[in-house]
């Protein structure tokens, strides 16, 4: 009779660490206090972080075309 068998390894630790980008960072916007997290890499906290729009994929419909064109 053939026997298969398995190995395996404990989960053990994540191969890497998180990156940091400083401790004791505070909003870039001039007024604003807010203390960042270390893991956070932007310059501004959430409020003042400038507006981001998703690249959006696909085609207008008619419908939109016709409102705004």
């Amino acid at each position: 009779m053939d026997t298969t068998t398995m190995r395996a390894t404990t989960a053990g630790r994540a191969r890497r660490r998180p990156k940091t980008y400083g401790g004791d960072r505070i909003c870039g916007h001039g007024v604003c206090e807010t203390k960042l997290s270390r893991y956070n890499r932007n310059e501004y906290c959430f409020q003042h972080a400038p507006a981001r729009f998703p690249r959006m994929r696909g085609e207008f419909t008619e419908e939109y075309m016709a409102k705004n064109s």
